[in-house]
Parts: C-alpha cells; sequence; structure tokens
C-alpha cells in the first residue's frame, strides 16, 4: 500500500469466521468435502408469503428508488405489532428504527453515543463485533465475567463494586450467544435498576428470543427499560432471513433520533422489496415459527450425539440455533481439538476461545444444517475416534 491504514485498525482483526471460511473453501477446492457445523446462517427458507411480497413488489418499476432513512411506515408498525404480539410490548413506530441487520446497529449505537476513551461494558464470553465496534470507534472496552458456575448471567454486585464512572455502555444478550442460557424476569429488573444508579445505557441483543424458546423475552417489557435501555432484533435467525439483512432498534425517541444521525450518512435507505416481505414475515403465523422449533429440536437432538461422541458436555436449558459445550478436561487446546476434528474428519466446529477467554474450554455447534448432515458428520468423527 502506498498509505498506511488507520491507527484504529491498530486492535482490530479480521472477523475470524472471514478467515476460517476461507480456509474451509480452500480445503473445498482441494476436494475435501468439509461439512461445517460452525455458522449460524438459517438453511431453512423463509415464508412462502415473504417471498411473493418480496417478487410483486420487485416487479414494480417504481419500487427501485431511494428509501426513506427510518423506514417505510407499514414497516415501522409491523414491527410494533410484532412487539404487542410476541412480547407484549406497547411500541410506538416512533420509537422503532428499521436497520440493514442488527450487526449495522451495533456500530450505529456506538458511533451515536460513545467517544474516545469512553468506556464499554462487554460479555466475557460474548459476540466478537461488541469488541471490534468498540475498539473501532476507539472506546475503552471493560470486559464482565459470565460463567457457568453463574448459569452465564451477569455478577451485578461484582459490577457495583467497580469503578463504572466513565461506562456509557452496556451491552446484552439474552438469551445469550454462544450459551444459549436465559436469564429471569427478577434478573431483567435487577439489570434495570443497575443502569438506574449508575446511569448506563443497557444495549440487549435479542435476535434468538424465537429460536427453541417457548417463552420469547424482551428486555423492553420491563418497568423503566424505556428511560435506561434500547433493544436490537432481527428476522435474520427467527425468520430464516439472515442475508436479506433486516433488523432494528426499539428505545426511547431519544435515543433513536441520535442513532438516526449516524444511520443517515451511511447508508440511502432499504430496498422497498425488502421491506414490503419483512412486513409480511413479520406477519407469520405461530404455526410457522413452531415448524421452524421442530426441525431445530430434532437437529438438537443429533449435535448432542455429535457432542457425546467427543466426550463434550452440555446443558439441557440451553435456547436459540446453537449447542455450547464443554470440552473434556484432558483436552489442553479448544482450537487444535476444533482444528483437528476438521482436518481428520472434515468436520467444522467453532471453538469457544473467539467469543472471549471464558470460552477457552468450550465448543459451539450449529443446528443449520440438515439432519442428514448431521448424520455424516457423526459417521466421519465416529470413525475418526
Amino acid at each position: 500500500m502506498i498509505i498506511e491504514e488507520a491507527k484504529r485498525l491498530g486492535n482490530v482483526s479480521e472477523y475470524y469466521f472471514s478467515k476460517k471460511l476461507d480456509e474451509i473453501r480452500e480445503m473445498q477446492k482441494s476436494g475435501k468435502n468439509v461439512i461445517n457445523l460452525g455458522i449460524g446462517s438459517p438453511d431453512l427458507c423463509p415464508s412462502e408469503n415473504t417471498i411473493e411480497a418480496l417478487y410483486k413488489s420487485a416487479k414494480n418499476p417504481a419500487n427501485h428508488g431511494y428509501q426513506n432513512y427510518r423506514g417505510i411506515p407499514e414497516l415501522r408498525k409491523a414491527i410494533a405489532d410484532f412487539y404487542k404480539k410476541i412480547y407484549n410490548v406497547p411500541v410506538n413506530e416512533n420509537e422503532v428504527l428499521p436497520l440493514m441487520g442488527s450487526k449495522e446497529g451495533i456500530m450505529h449505537i456506538s458511533m451515536a453515543f460513545l467517544n474516545k476513551g469512553d468506556e464499554v461494558l462487554i460479555p466475557n464470553p460474548g459476540y466478537p463485533t461488541y469488541t471490534s465496534v468498540s475498539n473501532l470507534v476507539e472506546a475503552k472496552i471493560r470486559y464482565y465475567e459470565l460463567e457457568e458456575k453463574n448459569e452465564w448471567s451477569v455478577n451485578i454486585d461484582k459490577l457495583k463494586n467497580s469503578d463504572l464512572s466513565k461506562v456509557k455502555i452496556m451491552w446484552l444478550n439474552y438469551p445469550n450467544m454462544p450459551t444459549g442460557a436465559r436469564i429471569s424476569d427478577k434478573f431483567y429488573e435487577e439489570l434495570i435498576s443497575f443502569a438506574k444508579e449508575k446511569k448506563i445505557l443497557l444495549c440487549n441483543d435479542n435476535p434468538y428470543s424465537m429460536v427453541l424458546n417457548d417463552s420469547p423475552k424482551s428486555l423492553m417489557e420491563f418497568d423503566g427499560a424505556c428511560d435506561v435501555a434500547i433493544e436490537l432484533n432481527s428476522l435474520s435467525k427467527s425468520h430464516n432471513m439472515a442475508g436479506w439483512r433486516v433488523g432494528w432498534i426499539i428505545g426511547n425517541k431519544d435515543y433513536i433520533n441520535s442513532i438516526l444521525k449516524v444511520k443517515s450518512n451511511m447508508d440511502s435507505g432499504m430496498f422497498l422489496g425488502i421491506q414490503h416481505a419483512a412486513v409480511e414475515a413479520l406477519n407469520n403465523p405461530q404455526e410457522w415459527h413452531a415448524q421452524r422449533n421442530e426441525v431445530y429440536k430434532k437437529r438438537k437432538v443429533l449435535a448432542e450425539k455429535l457432542l457425546d461422541i467427543l466426550n463434550c458436555k452440555y446443558s439441557d436449558e440451553q435456547v436459540g440455533m446453537f449447542v455450547w459445550a464443554r470440552i473434556p478436561d484432558n483436552i489442553e487446546s479448544v482450537e487444535k481439538f476444533t482444528d483437528d476434528i476438521l482436518y481428520n474428519s472434515n468436520v467444522f466446529i467453532t471453538p469457544g476461545i473467539i467469543f472471549g477467554t471464558n470460552g477457552s474450554r468450550y465448543v459451539r455447534v450449529s443446528l443449520c444444517c440438515k439432519e442428514n448432515v448431521f448424520e455424516e458428520a457423526i459417521k466421519r468423527i465416529s470413525n475418526k475416534k
């Protein structure tokens, strides 16, 4: 390069899955049929009415221009209605900001509220994007520990006893990824009280609440949340629309308007056909969601069988589209463990260390593969034991 990259990239590396997928592609080119059980990209289709709505809208020549940065009113209403139906949360349409995926929202929120040197609380283990985006905006990261012995919940008392005077944002993710853990209503209430006391904005990332979970929860359904919290959600996991890039933020209109200042300078609105399709998706009946979960239930049984062969331990209480499991005590390195499986059996599962140091004794298996693929993975791994 004839110029140096920006200093802000000094603490940011290429996303783990970006690098690993390149390696897997090279293995595929060399003739190795690698089974990928690492990525949470749904292989099921969106509902038929969702696809039809996209097709119909895309055929209209008038629908291909720039769109409103806030999204069309029909989409904001559909999101508000969805929150009322699923979480019993009354939402005004000016408290909704559609996004091109919730990953985009993590950047917009961080740019809207974090200055250089501001501190941000991030879970360990947790979604790596919280860390990378915080580094990009030059915030100071404060990890808080999630541990199996505490059922992967936040140790609020420990946080209260630390200096939080410079903390502005706390990232939450329940149901949790990668651990599949849920927290109680009482815990949500304690988090809201904690945020009010410490004047910290809670940012709950909530894309997994409808996957293998009979009681979806939103942080926003609890008293006082609108004052101290915002919530990200998306259609990626719950509606099999990961590649469509449709998400949103729910929150007080003042928070929404600050985030909009960033978003409106970063994109030119979401394609209208996708917005029309998202409206249809948000109206999917409960039966559609139940059918999706039945598919995942069957796959989860096979994922657990695979983990049993590997002598890994897991909780039956997990929700979401992954199974999180502890590796055997005699294994020294989780990365070597997963690489051995990849190179010897041509099966890729995710090492938990990529989610933080508290994931160093764990692996994560995605449920986004058909049953026959799981059966083949089980066969391969069994033959190498």
